[in-house]
């Protein structure tokens, strides 16, 4: 099967069938693959409105700012658009997050699981919630450490009463991803949470066979960024 994808102007809507496609092959369970989160972040709206155009509605973004000046007039000729936050989240921008997003993949710390809290009860919107786990242990890298996933889940859960759904992974670019992805799927078995956020461009499909729920797809359908 050869990529459509080409070096000037990608076929966005031709990507987009090449990577379910490939989804739908390497799913653990072919009768439910994983849903593909268009990954959005640098492109223009124009970009996006094109993958909405050839059916797709689930984005992901990496900044709550960036997100915020382009999906509202989306969202207004897309309403059924869906839009997760899949990148680092400061606790100043919690508002704005819990406005803009229908989803937020990068719960991370006690500190920030309390604002959501606090936000949600405030807003009285309720956005879904994963707990993102650190499964390389990387210091430079955002994620609660795997030995304190199941602290953070149930305080999460338990006292904050926050939706968590699933929890959240990127494996060292260096390493092979398939241990850091059953490793995920482990820790989310125990604490009885059925959504996994996990692969990207270059590792999608061997998440879909270890029971990926979303995968996280960007350059394979919009191209490489600038």
């Amino acid at each position: 099967m050869t990529h459509p994808i080409t070096a000037q102007r990608p076929d966005i809507a031709a990507n987009l069938a090449f990577i379910r496609a490939r989804i739908a092959e390497a799913a653990a369970d072919p009768a439910h693959p994983p849903r593909l989160i268009a990954v959005s972040k640098t492109m223009e709206a124009g970009i996006v409105l094109e993958a909405l155009r050839a059916g797709h509605r689930l984005f992901g973004e990496n900044r709550v700012q960036e997100a915020l000046s382009k999906f509202p007039a989306l969202r207004a000729e897309f309403p059924d658009l869906e839009l997760h936050l899949i990148g680092p989240l400061q606790t100043n921008k919690v508002k704005e997050a819990v406005a803009g997003f229908d989803a937020i993949q990068t719960v991370d710390r006690e500190k920030l699981a309390r604002a959501l809290a606090a936000e949600m009860a405030r807003s009285g919107r309720r956005i879904d919630c994963y707990v993102q786990v650190n499964t390389g242990e990387e210091p430079q890298k955002a994620g609660a450490l795997p030995a304190e996933a199941d602290a953070l889940v149930a305080l999460c859960r338990g006292e904050l009463a926050l939706p968590v759904v699933g929890l959240m992974c990127i494996p060292p670019a260096e390493e092979e991803p398939a241990p850091h992805f059953a490793l995920l799927a482990k820790i989310a078995r125990r604490n009885g949470l059925e959504r996994l956020s996990m692969g990207m461009s270059g590792d999608f499909e061997v998440a879909a066979s270890f029971g990926a729920t979303e995968v996280r797809v960007g350059s394979a359908i919009f191209g490489v960024r600038a």
